[in-house]
């Protein structure tokens, strides 16, 4: 059956921005007759090869480990029987900005010379990423022979060449072959290479090496050391410029571009490791901000886009979205946040005030809308819910039914707020008018909210996830709330009210914190956003539970993202299932979550920032630890954080005191 989503849970994913290789845990990709695999190799969200699998006398060797090693790389190892005890074919990848490159080795440690022949089939379907997310596959393209190569190019202008050595020789279309004798004792290496040259890419490769400052983490929790540590590794997998402009891509294979929401949040929690990441983001996003009104993009002036793709998105679902789409409620208003955040940890005063005429255009579409910020899709094909929770059955009451527009989501009115006072705070501090106009607004914003949106359940009351297009409160206990804390719009008694429901055995799942509470309705621990667990949004709520002073929810959370972590082997999926642990020997996989992902990955260093409680206002002068007390990951040592440029120390003990 095609037209589902490809499972990506148990497959070999190798990224080196913009190309990404799928493949089956013993390194193979394909076969190319199974539609919903989702195999290939992927260059800019084009599948340029979607078969590379290698035979030795026309037998697949029997897998026995697979894996990543490293950034971009990876190896699997497999026994081949049929030419006696001790053979075995090793094959390494790496891949790169523009292809990848693979080596064989058949390696014999058996008594005898062992005579065989090692095939390498390739098949490419040049399909784009929206009709491998819809479980389908194109008609294989035609490849021209170029001596001991293949070339081909898809439909959407990315010229492609195989090439191979170690002997090769073209032995079918498609096929490349090597017949090789190995004596007893010693191994025969092969190898072949993929190259693109991609003529319409809309983003390209990054800079060899990360600007970032890579810290180096002791804890007494071994797991937050481990966590950084991968968690850097899929960064640096990620990253992507625009216009040489750096951002990271909000994950792979799915959402391998510049995104609004994903490449802000992931760049503010990565600014205790310098500003650069936060400059480029902002600079990319500024440089495609709206300047006039299309519906059917969701274009306004001052806007900040959603996604940017090399061209229009059709998914199953009648979903279609242009190649630059600005279907997005909260992105404008983490634009400005983000630009208050880097101003504070250091980015250069005139990289800054650069920026200003366009924070001023975003704070003039935030106040544009009257009263509360709202949204609903007038094309009719763009998302119905522009959140982050941007799925179709996101948003209900209590008893399951569905809210409709236009919408008010909790969390965007708390980004809204944040993003008047902090750009209220950036206007004064660079001599512009307009200061007092915003504190205003973000005050009048914040008793609105207050009447509005508290509801009461048989637990007392709570913020409701949204207000309908008829100002009903939508009913639902969820994770959006943790979203309000550590803005300024909740009282300190409000806040006390949400960090209980969050450390309440209905949200918080042992693995982080529900979507969706599990008594609710609607619930569904394997839904993308109605109980499963996201990483960045669980962070998200530590952090703002930290800087209210709810240590000891933030400390059941971070235990419990930690758990995760090491259930997922360090690399944090963009999401899991709801189940509560215990229940399940481990963390349950999301089927189809990107892996590595951009703000599952940073959520790693957003923990150890509350854990240390740092606090940082350059202009002001102040760079401050309050850490969490007691610490709940014990004694915490970080070396080569950033500050303004230059790199220092944090250290805790596991009380909590900050020691020396």
């Amino acid at each position: 059956m095609s037209g589902r989503q490809p499972l990506m849970h148990e497959l070999s994913v190798c990224v080196r921005a913009p190309t990404v290789t799928l493949s089956a845990l013993d390194g193979q990709i394909g076969p190319p007759d199974d539609v919903e695999n989702g195999h290939g190799v992927l260059h800019a969200d084009v599948r340029v090869l979607s078969g590379a699998s290698v035979t030795v006398d026309g037998v697949a060797a029997e897998s026995l480990a697979g894996g990543a090693t490293g950034t971009g790389t990876a190896a699997f190892v497999g026994l081949l029987r049929h030419l006696g005890d001790g053979v075995r074919l090793e094959r390494r990848r790496e891949v790169t900005a523009t292809g990848m490159r693979e080596r064989f080795a058949l390696v014999n440690h058996g008594a005898a010379t062992v005579t065989a022949t090692v095939r390498l089939h390739l098949a490419a379907d040049g399909v784009p990423i929206s009709t491998i997310r819809a479980g389908r596959r194109g008609p294989l393209l035609g490849m021209a022979v170029d001596g001991v190569a293949f070339r081909w190019r898809t439909d959407s202008g990315v010229d492609v060449r195989a090439t191979a050595e170690g002997g090769a020789r073209v032995q079918a279309p498609g096929v490349l072959a090597w017949t090789v004798a190995v004596p007893a004792g010693q191994s025969r290496e092969m190898s072949w290479e993929l190259r693109c040259a991609d003529r319409g890419a809309v983003v390209a490769a990054a800079p060899e090496r990360p600007s970032w400052s890579v810290p180096v983490v002791t804890a007494d929790d071994r797991r937050l050391a481990a966590w950084v540590a991968g968690a850097l590794r899929d960064l640096d997998e990620l990253r992507m410029t625009s216009a040489d402009d750096v951002f990271i891509a909000a994950g792979a294979p799915w959402f391998f571009t510049l995104f609004g929401r994903d490449s802000l949040i992931t760049a503010r929690m990565l600014l205790p490791l310098g500003t650069e990441v936060a400059a480029g983001t902002l600079r990319a996003l500024a440089a495609r901000q709206g300047r006039r009104v299309d519906p059917d993009s969701a274009e306004e002036p001052g806007k900040i886009l959603h996604e940017l793709r090399r061209e229009p998105v059709a998914y199953s679902t009648g979903l279609v979205l242009p190649a630059v789409y600005y279907g997005t409620v909260d992105a404008t208003c983490l634009w400005v946040t983000l630009l208050n955040d880097a101003w504070r940890w250091g980015m250069p005063a005139e990289q800054v005030a650069d920026l200003l005429p366009a924070a001023v255009a975003a704070l003039e579409w935030i106040g544009g809308h009257a009263g509360f910020l709202r949204y609903q899709d007038t094309s009719g094909h763009g998302l119905a819910n522009q959140g982050w929770k941007d799925s179709g059955d996101a948003i209900r009451f209590a008893d399951g039914s569905f809210a409709t527009g236009p919408m008010a989501l909790c969390e965007v009115q708390a980004y809204a707020y944040d993003a008047a006072i902090r750009g209220a705070e950036l206007l004064d501090a660079f001599g512009q008018p307009g200061g007092d106009r915003w504190q205003r607004w973000a005050g009048e914003l914040r008793t609105a909210f207050r009447e509005k949106f508290w509801v009461t359940d048989a637990y007392g009351p709570f913020p409701a996830v949204a207000l309908d297009g008829t100002d009903r409160p939508v009913d639902t206990v969820t994770s959006n709330i943790g979203h309000l804390l550590g803005t300024g719009l909740l009282t300190e008694a409000e806040s006390a009210l949400v960090a209980a429901r969050l450390g309440g055995p209905a949200m918080n799942s042992g693995y982080g914190l529900r979507t969706l509470a599990a008594d609710s309705v609607a619930y569904a621990p394997d839904s993308y956003h109605r109980g499963s667990v996201w990483a960045h949004d669980t962070a998200i709520a530590i952090s703002g539970l930290v800087a209210d002073g709810h240590f000891e929810v933030a400390a059941s959370l971070i235990d419990g993202l930690l758990a995760a972590a090491a259930n997922f082997g360090y690399r944090m999926p963009e999401l899991h299932a709801g189940d509560q642990a215990g229940d399940l020997p481990a963390a349950v996989p999301y089927a189809t979550a990107c892996r590595p992902q951009a703000w599952s990955a940073a959520s790693a260093v957003a923990v150890l920032t509350a854990v240390l409680g740092l606090r940082v206002h350059v202009p002001a002068k102040r760079v401050e630890l309050r850490p969490m007390r007691p610490s709940p990951v014990g004694a915490v040592t970080a070396t080569g954080l950033r500050v303004a440029g230059r790199t220092f120390g944090a250290a805790i003990d596991a009380s909590g005191s900050p020691s020396s």
